[in-house]
């Protein structure tokens, strides 16, 4: 499938790309996207510290007072959760929420996410690089090509260092490199922007 490469200033159009349709292609399926959706999203929270319990405090055992006439309760273990220091009754446990998911599978999620943009909202520049490096004026390239919504932009190996800066200030655009791609991103925006060294690299990485 071939796509016109555009230019980013929004000069003349470069020429034709054509696209790999074993990676840009593929017929999104909903059950697969939601399952690596779910699988980074899960893989992003951080474990839930427990507390410690009674039997995790390290407290002596030993009877601290007389059985009888002391006038207070009677008591066998400073570790009980009534006292400073001791163990803390039902307490919070480890929680980890981390998933494993086939690579076969994560791998086939990123293509259906392409794939889903490059039915619709899918742009291929030549690359990043502006004469003008300010926000205000890359606004001014999006409004002109119609960019709306959220917008995420991949580059090559690294993301170009001028676009990055002009774009760090404009709500809803964000830039990733080619080795950050990822399906929850792709998805979350209404516009991909990939220049050809993101296609190239993206292309390799499923060929490798």
């Amino acid at each position: 499938m071939k796509v016109k490469v555009q230019k980013i200033d929004g000069g003349k159009a470069s020429g034709d790309l054509e696209l790999n349709k074993a990676v840009f292609g593929v017929e999104p399926r909903a059950d697969i996207l939601h399952r690596v959706v779910t699988w980074q999203l899960e893989n992003r929270r951080a474990t839930a510290r427990p507390t410690r319990e009674r039997s995790d405090v390290n407290r002596t055992g030993k009877k601290f007072g007389k059985q009888k006439g002391g006038g207070v309760a009677r008591h066998g273990d400073r570790a009980a959760p009534i006292f400073i220091g001791g163990g803390k009754a039902h307490g919070a446990r480890k929680r980890d929420f981390e998933q494993s998911l086939n690579k076969k599978i994560r791998a086939l999620g990123l293509k259906m996410a392409l794939s889903s943009k490059a039915k619709d909202g899918l742009v291929v520049v030549d690359s990043l690089k502006l004469k003008d490096a300010k926000t205000q004026a890359l606004k001014g390239h999006f409004d002109k090509h119609g960019f709306t919504g959220k917008i995420l932009v991949i580059d090559g190996e690294q993301v170009e260092d001028g676009f990055r800066k002009a774009a760090g200030n404009l709500p809803g655009v964000n830039v990733l490199p080619a080795q950050g791609a990822n399906v929850y991103d792709i998805l979350n925006h209404d516009t991909l922007i990939l220049t050809k060294d993101a296609v190239e690299k993206l292309e390799a990485r499923f060929n490798g």
